[in-house]
């Protein structure tokens, strides 16, 4: 399987998915204009993985704003990841916010309490 990388734009985020390593990415804004045409690739992506996957992988978001429509695709990606842990194989979701975005870290709870998997809520200081 090859590997996605996508520059962020003003509306898009970062994505790195490098499914070698068992680590997928979402950083910055995600406020697409069509979140189903920007997102469905990847979900698409995610769930051939999901048919494979390595023995660890990890799903990142590091957003600094995502829109509601963002919310649901998010949701989707975490519980592809509920069947790769379903399967007996480690599956993570990190969740990091800015230090001081308290939405944010409440979206990430938000998740955690919607998931089956352990969702880490991480400070940090993002770019």
């Amino acid at each position: 399987m090859d590997k996605i990388e996508i520059a962020p734009t003003s509306t898009t985020p970062k994505i790195s998915f490098r499914p070698e390593e068992g680590y997928f990415e979402i950083s910055g804004k995600s406020l697409p204009e069509n979140s189903f045409e920007f997102y469905k690739p990847l979900l698409d992506f995610m769930e051939a993985y999901a048919e494979s996957p390595i023995n660890s992988t990890s799903l990142v978001f590091k957003l600094q704003y995502f829109n509601t429509s963002s919310t649901s695709h998010f949701l989707r990606m975490i519980k592809k990841f509920e069947k790769i842990s379903a399967d007996g194989r480690v599956a993570v979701v990190h969740w990091y916010y800015d230090e001081d975005d308290e939405d944010m870290k409440e979206a990430g709870e938000d998740f955690r309490v919607l998931s089956k998997l352990p969702i880490e809520i991480i400070s940090a200081q993002l770019d």
